[in-house]
């Protein structure tokens, strides 16, 4: 007996959840704990941790840290663009997820094997950190779109319905990966070093690769276009008309968001070298106070999902865009906090860590808010041929805040004066980002105001005509 072809389109008749989605879900959770955990260690490691090949400390300072943390996700949220054209034009998002995952645990293995160098006298641990995160953020960035667009793509109008839950549950998954990765590494580099601390992430980026070749055969495989179709597509007239559209959302509120939200990564992890973290009993290790917010997603997208946004309802319609400009002006009450924490650290005070754990509870509802819900909004906005495109515009967008994060650190390292301070040292920093942030919110109000687009889902045709038109009119926001 042949082997059946897998489907190229979804079954307009299954009103169930699709076959090939507990594969992705498991691929997606154990991706994101090996880019979480390696993540989630990186600016500790780099100012504590890195060695040359005599085993001497070749340790970065912090403004020089920042700015390689920012550009090595500023780069993973760049080449979503590069896999989205892969994906649509050439080979499918099966073949370039599976493809680019091999890439992609690679880099992890260069990254566990920095510890080899000192110990034997061989090489420096930077030039295989540079090797492991280039090929982590070609990879990382790479599937990036293509397993969110691959979500959708298994879905038709017969379940349509149950798109806005999988997305919740696939974000839950993203974040039950990172909160165990985040608790985890920084404990095993402490323990056992860096060999350990980024082999673990190496291993589940093995298992997750394992686990998407698992489901080969109960996804919907939405062929390629072809790169002149894709072309075409791209630049038809509901093409235009979505990037045109989504323009503004992609280059400007986006990047600003990420540009706060990402560092916690790196400044917050700085900041809580200065504090008291001791909380709940614990001693928290400074790199490891990032699995609060992983944890809060967990509790917070079901709570939103549940109580907050049906109590939005009873008194404004809770629209997407609705729903983004909450949480852009909460981003900014969040790093607020933090620019609080950081006054009174300069005043010679130790704040107890929870007043950074309040500051992560207000940046995590924020996220919900704008992060799941643009995640979703991008995909439906986005013609059926060019949903990967459209998904790696978004993460273009990720990248740009890190950029801009990275490029304010490397211009306040380089402007420093003699006795070693700047403009942007300290609190000022924080309220830098604060008052970027705020103004970003009121411009939003103007762009959410005035915004309208079409709403297109796989088994519909790409054009305006058959397109299901959003009319959110100013009335509707």
């Amino acid at each position: 007996m042949s082997k059946a072809e897998p489907r190229h389109t979804p079954d307009p008749n299954l009103t169930g959840y699709p076959p090939g989605i507990p594969y992705i879900i498991g691929n997606e959770l154990a991706e994101r704990f090996s880019f979480y955990g390696m993540k989630t260690i990186l600016t500790v490691f780099m100012t504590k941790h890195l060695l040359d090949s005599a085993g001497n400390a070749a340790y970065m300072g912090d403004e020089e840290a920042k700015t390689w943390y920012h550009a090595f996700t500023a780069a993973a949220y760049f080449f979503p663009i590069i896999g989205a054209f892969v994906s649509d034009a050439l080979w499918g998002k099966y073949k370039t997820i599976l493809l680019i995952s091999l890439m992609y645990c690679v880099g992890h293995g260069a990254l566990a094997m920095m510890d080899l160098g000192p110990a034997t006298g061989l090489w420096d641990m930077k030039p295989f950190l540079i090797i492991g995160l280039l090929l982590i953020a070609v990879g990382a960035g790479g599937i990036k779109p293509c397993v969110s667009a691959h979500v959708g793509d298994q879905f038709g109008r017969g379940n349509a319905n149950l798109l806005t839950k999988i997305f919740n549950w696939f974000y839950l998954s993203i974040n039950l990966g990172a909160a165990a990765s985040s608790f985890l590494t920084p404990i095993l580099l402490v323990k056992f070093g860096p060999w350990a601390a980024f082999g673990l992430p190496g291993a589940l980026m093995a298992v997750a690769t394992f686990v998407f070749w698992l489901g080969r055969d109960k996804f919907v495989h939405v062929q390629p276009s072809g790169v002149e179709i894709f072309k075409r597509e791209t630049f038809s007239p509901a093409g235009i008309t979505a990037l045109k559209n989504l323009a503004p959302l992609f280059l400007i509120f986006i990047p600003m968001f990420w540009a706060i939200f990402d560092q916690t990564g790196s400044a917050w992890v700085l900041q809580a070298e200065h504090m008291d973290r001791n909380f709940l009993g614990i001693e928290w290790l400074e790199s490891q106070v990032q699995v609060v917010n992983p944890v809060l997603i967990l509790m917070l997208i079901p709570t939103f999902t549940w109580v907050v946004y049906p109590a939005m309802g009873k008194f404004f319609e809770p629209t997407p865009l609705r729903k983004i400009g909450i949480g852009l002006f909460m981003t900014a009450a969040a790093f607020a906090i933090s620019g609080w924490i950081e006054t009174r650290i300069e005043a010679g005070a130790t704040p107890n860590i929870g007043w950074q754990f309040l500051a992560y509870l207000v940046l995590t509802a924020a996220e919900v808010l704008v992060s799941i819900v643009s995640l979703e909004f991008a995909y439906t906005q986005a013609p059926n041929k060019m949903k990967s495109f459209i998904m790696g515009v978004y993460f273009l967008g990720v990248s740009l805040g890190n950029q801009f994060t990275a490029l304010v650190n490397w211009v306040v390292g380089k402007l420093k004066a003699e006795d070693g301070t700047s403009a942007l040292d300290g609190a000022n920093y924080y309220w830098f980002f604060t008052g970027l942030m705020v103004l970003t919110a009121l411009a939003y109000v103007v762009f959410a105001r005035l915004y309208k687009g079409q709403t297109f889902v796989q088994g519909d045709e790409d054009t305006v005509e058959h397109a299901k038109a959003v009319a959110e009119g100013p009335d509707a926001r």
